[in-house]
Protein backbone atom coordinates (compact mmCIF):
# COMPACT_ATOMS: atom_id res chain seq x y z
CA UNK A 1 0.00 0.00 0.00
CA UNK A 2 1.35 3.40 -0.97
CA UNK A 3 0.24 6.48 0.94
CA UNK A 4 0.82 10.09 -0.10
CA UNK A 5 0.12 12.96 2.27
CA UNK A 6 -0.57 16.56 1.31
CA UNK A 7 -1.38 19.77 3.11
CA UNK A 8 0.42 20.83 6.23
CA UNK A 9 2.64 23.85 6.62
CA UNK A 10 2.96 26.59 9.22
CA UNK A 11 0.28 28.41 11.15
CA UNK A 12 -0.05 30.55 14.24
CA UNK A 13 -1.62 29.23 17.41
CA UNK A 14 -5.38 29.09 17.15
CA UNK A 15 -5.28 28.57 13.42
CA UNK A 16 -6.32 25.65 11.26
CA UNK A 17 -4.76 23.29 8.76
CA UNK A 18 -6.06 20.40 6.69
CA UNK A 19 -4.12 17.28 5.79
CA UNK A 20 -5.06 14.75 3.16
CA UNK A 21 -3.83 11.25 2.42
CA UNK A 22 -4.45 9.16 -0.68
CA UNK A 23 -3.88 5.41 -0.75
CA UNK A 24 -3.11 3.29 -3.76
CA UNK A 25 -2.09 -0.28 -4.43
CA UNK A 26 -2.81 -3.30 -2.27
CA UNK A 27 -5.56 -5.86 -2.55
CA UNK A 28 -7.33 -5.49 0.78
CA UNK A 29 -11.12 -5.35 0.77
CA UNK A 30 -11.09 -2.78 3.53
CA UNK A 31 -8.30 -0.33 4.20
CA UNK A 32 -8.65 1.48 7.47
CA UNK A 33 -6.69 4.71 7.56
CA UNK A 34 -5.41 6.97 10.27
CA UNK A 35 -3.02 9.70 11.30
CA UNK A 36 -0.04 9.74 13.64
CA UNK A 37 2.38 12.47 14.55
CA UNK A 38 5.88 12.66 15.94
CA UNK A 39 7.48 15.63 17.63
CA UNK A 40 11.29 15.89 17.96
CA UNK A 41 12.51 13.66 20.75
CA UNK A 42 9.13 12.07 21.31
CA UNK A 43 7.50 8.80 20.35
CA UNK A 44 5.06 8.58 17.48
CA UNK A 45 1.56 9.39 18.75
CA UNK A 46 -1.75 8.16 17.36
CA UNK A 47 -4.13 10.97 16.40
CA UNK A 48 -7.20 9.61 14.64
CA UNK A 49 -8.41 6.77 12.44
CA UNK A 50 -11.50 5.96 10.42
CA UNK A 51 -12.96 2.54 9.65
CA UNK A 52 -13.29 1.86 5.93
CA UNK A 53 -16.18 -0.58 6.41
CA UNK A 54 -18.56 1.25 8.73
CA UNK A 55 -17.12 4.72 9.26
CA UNK A 56 -16.30 4.31 12.94
CA UNK A 57 -13.83 6.88 14.18
CA UNK A 58 -11.35 6.92 17.01
CA UNK A 59 -9.40 9.93 18.31
CA UNK A 60 -6.46 10.32 20.61
CA UNK A 61 -7.16 12.22 23.82
CA UNK A 62 -4.89 15.12 22.94
CA UNK A 63 -6.89 16.07 19.83
CA UNK A 64 -10.48 15.27 20.76
CA UNK A 65 -12.76 18.20 20.03
CA UNK A 66 -10.15 19.96 17.87
CA UNK A 67 -9.33 17.56 15.04
CA UNK A 68 -11.77 15.87 12.67
CA UNK A 69 -11.01 12.91 10.44
CA UNK A 70 -13.12 12.19 7.38
CA UNK A 71 -12.93 10.19 4.19
CA UNK A 72 -14.24 10.47 0.67
CA UNK A 73 -17.03 7.93 0.16
CA UNK A 74 -15.94 5.18 -2.17
CA UNK A 75 -12.35 6.42 -2.24
CA UNK A 76 -9.29 5.59 -0.24
CA UNK A 77 -8.63 9.16 0.68
CA UNK A 78 -8.82 10.60 4.17
CA UNK A 79 -8.59 14.11 5.54
CA UNK A 80 -7.60 15.52 8.89
CA UNK A 81 -9.09 18.92 9.69
CA UNK A 82 -7.05 20.46 12.49
CA UNK A 83 -8.60 23.42 14.30
CA UNK A 84 -7.51 25.41 17.34
CA UNK A 85 -3.92 24.37 16.72
CA UNK A 86 -1.39 24.86 19.51
CA UNK A 87 2.42 24.84 19.51
CA UNK A 88 2.38 21.37 21.05
CA UNK A 89 0.71 20.11 17.86
CA UNK A 90 3.95 20.76 15.99
CA UNK A 91 5.52 17.69 14.46
CA UNK A 92 5.70 15.44 11.46
CA UNK A 93 2.32 13.96 10.64
CA UNK A 94 2.11 10.50 9.10
CA UNK A 95 -0.73 8.73 7.39
CA UNK A 96 -1.06 5.02 8.13
CA UNK A 97 -3.26 2.27 6.76
CA UNK A 98 -4.05 -1.31 7.63
CA UNK A 99 -6.47 -4.06 6.72
CA UNK A 100 -7.26 -4.59 10.40
CA UNK A 101 -9.13 -2.01 12.50
CA UNK A 102 -8.11 -3.24 15.93
CA UNK A 103 -4.42 -2.29 15.81
CA UNK A 104 -5.28 1.28 14.84
CA UNK A 105 -7.66 1.55 17.78
CA UNK A 106 -5.05 0.01 20.08
CA UNK A 107 -2.45 2.62 19.15
CA UNK A 108 -4.71 5.65 19.03
CA UNK A 109 -7.13 5.07 21.89
CA UNK A 110 -4.93 3.15 24.33
CA UNK A 111 -1.35 3.55 23.03
CA UNK A 112 -0.77 -0.20 23.19
CA UNK A 113 0.31 -2.77 20.61
CA UNK A 114 3.09 -0.38 19.63
CA UNK A 115 5.14 -3.07 17.86
CA UNK A 116 2.44 -3.83 15.31
CA UNK A 117 3.54 -3.26 11.72
CA UNK A 118 0.89 -1.43 9.73
CA UNK A 119 0.41 -2.24 6.07
CA UNK A 120 1.57 1.18 4.96
CA UNK A 121 2.96 4.52 6.08
CA UNK A 122 3.17 7.82 4.30
CA UNK A 123 6.41 9.74 4.03
CA UNK A 124 5.34 12.30 6.61
CA UNK A 125 4.50 15.97 6.34
CA UNK A 126 5.56 18.82 8.59
CA UNK A 127 3.10 20.84 10.66
CA UNK A 128 4.47 23.81 12.57
CA UNK A 129 2.41 25.89 14.98
CA UNK A 130 3.96 29.07 16.30
CA UNK A 131 2.91 30.87 19.45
Amino acid sequence: VQLVESGGGSVQAGGSLRLSCAASGGTLIYLHMGWFRQAPGREREGIAAINDEDGRIVYGESVKGRFTISKNIGQRRVHLQMDHLQPEDTGVYYCAADGAWGPLVDRIADNVNTKYQFDGWGQGIQVTVSS
